[in-house]
């Protein structure tokens, strides 16, 4: 059954209060938290889990019957199948080794799920006191100022981000396209934190982003940011966007095409 706009209202609603909540959270742990390893330098703070328990009792609290999947905890991480009931999918912060170390630059995503496609996104930076935010149809916005991806028409002329997994053991060729976009782009910056280079890509402060690794939480809040700003997102070989499948590029539009050529063609392409 198709939502009604009324519901999509109350569920972006829902979705900007849940992540100015969140924030409260990680400003009140900032410097007082205990961190954990949950894997080779992944990190887990109690910040994170306090986060994702606000954010479930909040979301969960207004719409019982809502599905909820979180960094965390939560669902198996997989696309809810046909007639599932709307599904929020969260990252209590995003930019976890950032936050550990007081660096700024994290935030907490929240998007939402429904009908087989992402429909609300809310991206909240404690740091700036930046919200963005986006649901279907009505645009991106930064605390209420409509935003649009940039202008940039070749890679050359891009400020480009991206991300890499905690451990890059055994996955050199990450490393090979690092080298790759240092030779073809304007400046390339690895800033830790997927969900905001997605917002930044939206708000028209850097060009293009891609991942070859990633997590649904990690990109759920900032994909319908860039699409509603105008921008592209698809995996970086130009196939459908899909927030369960690792790899994606996103991008203002304009530089899309020669960023997916250049991915086809691997890592050694010529100049």
């Amino acid at each position: 059954m198709a939502f009604s706009e009324g519901e999509l209202d109350q569920w972006y609603q829902a979705a900007k209060d849940a992540a100015h909540e969140a924030g409260k959270v990680l400003r009140r742990w900032s410097g007082k938290f205990s961190v954990k390893e949950k894997g080779r330098f992944d990190l887990v703070t109690d910040a994170d889990l306090e986060s994702q328990k606000v954010l479930q009792e909040f979301l969960l609290g207004r719409f019982p019957r809502h599905q909820f999947l979180g960094e965390e905890g939560g669902m198996e991480e997989k696309a809810p199948p046909p007639g599932s009931p709307p599904t929020w999918i969260i990252d209590p912060v995003d930019g976890t080794s950032n936050y550990a170390h007081d660096f700024p630059f994290y935030c907490t995503s929240i998007g939402l799920v429904a009908e087989g496609e992402i429909v609300v996104g809310a991206i909240y930076d404690p740091t700036r006191d930046e919200l963005f935010h986006a649901a279907k149809g009505r645009g991106a916005w930064i605390n209420g100022k409509r935003v649009q991806t940039s202008n940039a028409k070749t890679p050359e002329q891009s400020l480009v981000t991206t991300g890499f997994p905690y451990n890059l053991m055994g996955k050199e060729e990450l490393l090979g396209w690092w080298e790759h976009w240092s030779w073809r782009v304007q400046a390339l910056r690895r800033t830790g934190s997927t969900a905001l280079n997605l917002a930044y890509v939206a708000a028209g402060r850097c060009d293009a982003f891609y991942a070859l690794e990633g997590h649904a939480w990690d990109v759920a809040g900032g994909a319908l940011l860039v699409k509603e700003a105008g921008g592209t997102i698809t995996s970086v070989r130009g196939n459908a966007f899909d927030p369960f499948i690792p790899d994606l590029l996103a991008t203002n539009g304009k530089v899309h095409t020669e960023f997916v050529r250049q991915f086809c063609l691997g890592p050694k392409g010529k100049l």
